[in-house]
C-alpha cells in the first residue's frame, strides 16, 4: 500500500498491485512488438484492456474471493468491489470487441479464455482447481504476450509462442516468491522472518522493474527511427 494520500486512496491504489500489473502490461507490449509492423493504437488499447481487466477487475474479484474475504476485501466494501469489477470488465471487453470484430478475430479464443480465468482463478471456482501457480502463469503470463502479438497480426507464430512461454515462467517465478512473501508479512514476528521477507521483496521488485524496463526499452527501440 502506498504511503501517501488518504487511507481510502491508498487502499484503492494498493488493490491494483501496480508492480505486477505493470509486468502484465509489459507482456502485452512486448508481444505486440514481435510483429513485423506495429500498430501503436493496438499496443495502447491492449495495455488499457489488461489494466482494466487485470489491474482493476481481476484484483477486485480476488479481494472478494470465494473462501471468505481476502485481505483487501476486509478493507473495501464488497458491494463496491463487485460494481468496480463488473464495470471494469465490461469496459475491457467492449474495447476488445471493437478490435476483434474489425481486425483480429483470432483474438476471440484468448479473450474467452482470459474471461474464464478472471473468474475461475480469482473466485476459486471448482474448489480452487484453477487457483494454482501454473494456471496463473498461463493466464497472466503467456496469454497476455500472445494476445499482444495476435492483436497486431491476427496469427500465431513459433517465436511468439516461445516469448509467451518465457513470460509464463517469469510469472511462475513471481507467484512462487509472492506467496511465501505474503505469508511472512502476515506473521513476521522474528528477525529471521523480517530478513527473509526483505529478500523476497527485493526479488519481486527487481523482477517487476526488469520486465517493465524491458518493455519500455523495446517500445522505444521500435518507436524511434
Amino acid at each position: 500500500m502506498p504511503g501517501l494520500g488518504s487511507p481510502s486512496f491508498r487502499r484503492w491504489i494498493g488493490l491494483l498491485f501496480l508492480p505486477y500489473t505493470g509486468m502484465v502490461l509489459s507482456y502485452t507490449v512486448i508481444g505486440g512488438l514481435l510483429a513485423p509492423t506495429v500498430f501503436w493504437d493496438r499496443v495502447g488499447a491492449l495495455a488499457l484492456i489488461y489494466f482494466l481487466g487485470l489491474g482493476v477487475g481481476a484484483h477486485a474479484l480476488d479481494a472478494l474471493g470465494s473462501r471468505g474475504n481476502k485481505p483487501w476485501g476486509e478493507l473495501l466494501p464488497r458491494r463496491i468491489l463487485w460494481l468496480v469489477a463488473g464495470l471494469s470488465l465490461l469496459c475491457a471487453y467492449a474495447l476488445g470487441a471493437y478490435y476483434m470484430i474489425r481486425f483480429t478475430p483470432l483474438l476471440w479464443p484468448i479473450a474467452i479464455a482470459e474471461g474464464f480465468f478472471v473468474f475461475a482463478y480469482n473466485l476459486e471456482w471448482y474448489r480452487g482447481k484453477f487457483h494454482t501457480d501454473w494456471w496463473f502463469a498461463l493466464s497472466w503470463g503467456a496469454l497476455p504476450a500472445l494476445a499482444g502479438y495476435v492483436l497486431q497480426t491476427n496469427r500465431i507464430s513459433f517465436p511468439a509462442l516461445c516469448v509467451a512461454a518465457a513470460f509464463a515462467l517469469l510469472s511462475l517465478v513471481e507467484i512462487k516468491v509472492s506467496r511465501p512473501y505474503k505469508e511472512l508479512r502476515r506473521r513476521a514476528c522474528t528477525a529471521a522472518d523480517e530478513v527473509l521477507a526483505e529478500r523476497y521483496q527485493a526479488i519481486l521488485k527487481s523482477l517487476s522493474a526488469a520486465v517493465i524496463l524491458l518493455g519500455i526499452g523495446l517500445a522505444l527501440a521500435r518507436w524511434m527511427p
